[in-house]
């Protein structure tokens, strides 16, 4: 089998260089560059980060041990319910809460827009890491969320 030549345009840029530079032929600013100086940061309050609501964080929003933290999303129970300690089973449009204390992982729910939370039969473990409280609530919602059924 003989060499098959390559003809096209030849290597590019993309606007990026190592150096912080900008590459022959592109447009200032639309690239990117891994040696130039940081870019101007300004601390935005509510710009969208979910860091900026949560409780136990510090500063730079880095989760603190031991410091209570939560999570919500509204959910639907599909058939059967939700299995509560003080109520027995809960039904229909729900909010669960996951709550991260002193080292443990709490999963409520509450009926949507009410005011009592109820504790989930079972839903109560240790979490050593605080950074995993993120996970337990989005595989709590995968388990519990049932829209159609």
């Amino acid at each position: 089998m003989g060499e098959q030549a390559v003809t096209g345009p030849g290597p590019t840029t993309a606007g990026m260089s190592a150096d912080g530079g900008t590459a022959p032929g592109t447009v200032p600013g639309a690239g990117m560059s891994a040696d130039g100086p940081p870019a101007a940061t300004t601390a935005v309050p509510g710009a969208g980060m979910q860091a900026d609501a949560e409780s136990g964080t510090a500063g730079g929003g880095t989760a603190v041990a031991g410091a209570p933290q939560s999570r919500t999303t509204d959910i639907v129970a599909g058939p059967g319910g939700v299995m509560t300690d003080e109520v027995g089973v809960v039904t229909g449009d729900l909010t669960l809460r996951s709550e991260y204390v002193d080292g443990r992982v709490r999963l409520t729910v509450q009926y949507k827009d009410a005011d009592e939370w109820y504790a989930l039969t079972g839903g109560s473990a240790a979490l050593a890491d605080p950074a995993g409280l993120d996970a337990v609530h989005t595989i709590a919602v995968a388990l519990l969320n049932r829209p159609e059924g």
